[in-house]
C-alpha cells in the first residue's frame, strides 16, 4: 500500500509557503505540480519532494 504522505508539493509565492500537500502516488503529486505551475502565482516558487529519500524529483523555476 503507497504511503499517503510519500510525495510533497510546495508552492511559496515570494518566498512564503502558500499551499502544500501529500499524495501518495507519484503521478498523482506530479499532476498537481503541473496545476500549480500554471496558476500564475506571481513569483511562484513549486517543488516536488520524496519524503522517503528525502529527494527534489522537480522544481520550477529551475535552479541553475
Amino acid at each position: 500500500m503507497a504511503d499517503p504522505s510519500r510525495y510533497h508539493v510546495a508552492l511559496y509565492s515570494a518566498g512564503r509557503p502558500v499551499q502544500h500537500g501529500w499524495w501518495g502516488e507519484e503521478s498523482t503529486a506530479r499532476g498537481k505540480f503541473r496545476d500549480w505551475v500554471g496558476a500564475g502565482v506571481a513569483g511562484a516558487r513549486v517543488l516536488l519532494v520524496d519524503e522517503e529519500t528525502g529527494g527534489t524529483l522537480d522544481e520550477w523555476p529551475k535552479e541553475g
